[in-house]
């Protein structure tokens, strides 16, 4: 992280956005930072809360001001292009890029918000864009610009987990109109959030139970996909590639590390260096799972322990796709959406091989 050069500046609205560049990106010199967003943008007012379901404990989020978010632009409206000669100013307002964090202009949460019934959804939420390229994705980055993006979310775990009052700061990126992406340049998104959400809770409360009684939730888990061996996608010596037994998706992937590293942010430089050549080959695989899909929709879900109890988690990615077959979108009927209760078309098994074969 160290060779990494951050810029930090503020959009006309005052939101933060930050430039990371790297030496190693090809460009002989990095020039400096320091383009003026020129839009003129109102400040902006979001009104973002929450409420806790009483029979389930869980937090919902509303965000009205949502409704009206950019939606498929078109390709000379890009809001993640550089800002260039000719073409509409956009969130970046210099001319090229490597790597660009900034503030999401329609947050589900933001801080310093008065809110409703007493709970503001006060967290913070990050746009990250991986490179100016608006064709691609995160398969088509160089191995180094996948190294980079390593660091950025590093980077921006340690910063968010520092805020208050975050409890859990999750990574993800979203592939595809199927799922809903609204904006179609490769990016990633970064949400802090105000408490622990239920996945993160529940695994949290897994590991806990295991720690309690002599055991190592996550050591255990992998040690019985290594014994099992058939759902393994791929090993190298930091991490385990595998299908998760109870895989909910009808295409679902699991990268963990070998040791205990609860987010980004404790990661060795030798891990990371791992972890890149592992993303490089598994996204590959991705868009070749299904026959005659080039570019298959998907969930990139990092999960980290939570901020405040790093011994309930382990840093690890669940990537998966509401894909059931080819042109075919898996939805989450009566069984999944009202109960919670997955169905799965396919088995674990079948999943695991097929990106076995293509890996």
């Amino acid at each position: 992280m160290s060779d990494i050069r951050i810029t930090r500046t503020t959009l006309s609205d005052g939101r933060e956005l930050i430039y990371y560049d790297s030496p190693g990106s090809g460009t002989a010199e990095v020039p400096p930072r320091t383009a003026v967003d020129e839009r003129g943008l109102p400040e902006v007012h979001t009104d973002s809360w929450m409420r806790k379901d009483p029979l389930t404990g869980e937090w919902a989020l509303y965000a009205a001001h949502r409704q009206n978010r950019t939606f498929l632009p078109p390709a000379n409206e890009d809001p993640l292009a550089p800002t260039r000669p000719g073409q509409k100013p956009s969130e970046i307002p210099e001319s090229d890029y490597e790597v660009v964090v900034f503030e999401n202009r329609f947050p589900s949460l933001s801080m310093g918000m008065e809110g409703r019934d007493g709970h503001p959804a006060v967290g913070r939420c990050e746009v990250v864009c991986f490179t100016p390229d608006a064709d691609g994705s995160f398969k088509d980055l160089r191995l180094e610009r996948k190294r980079t993006l390593i660091d950025v979310w590093a980077h921006r775990t340690e910063e968010l987990s520092a805020f208050e009052p975050v409890k859990a700061v999750f990574p993800f990126e979203n592939r595809g109109e199927e799922i809903g992406v609204t904006l179609h340049h490769p990016h990633g998104q970064i949400y802090s959030y105000p408490f622990v959400p239920p996945r993160m809770a529940a695994i949290a409360r897994s590991a806990r139970e295991r720690r309690e009684a002599g055991g190592n939730l996550f050591d255990e888990v992998l040690a019985a996909e290594l014994d099992a061996g058939e759902r393994i996608i791929a090993e190298t010596e930091h991490f385990v590639v595998f299908t998760p037994m109870a895989a909910k998706w009808p295409m679902e992937a699991m990268v963990m590390p070998r040791r205990d590293v609860p987010s980004f942010v404790e990661l060795t430089d030798d891990e990371r260096d791992d972890l890149a050549e592992v993303l490089h080959r598994l996204f590959a695989a991705v868009d070749k799972f299904f026959a005659g899909v080039d570019r298959t929709p998907y969930i990139a879900a990092w999960n980290q322990a939570p901020v405040d109890t790093p011994e309930d988690g382990r840093l690890h990615l669940q990537l998966f796709s509401l894909m059931r077959s080819p042109g075919r979108m898996k939805f989450l009927a009566g069984s999944e959406s009202g109960m919670g209760v997955w169905i799965n078309d396919t088995t674990p098994e079948t999943i695991a091989a097929t990106l076995r074969e293509v890996y």
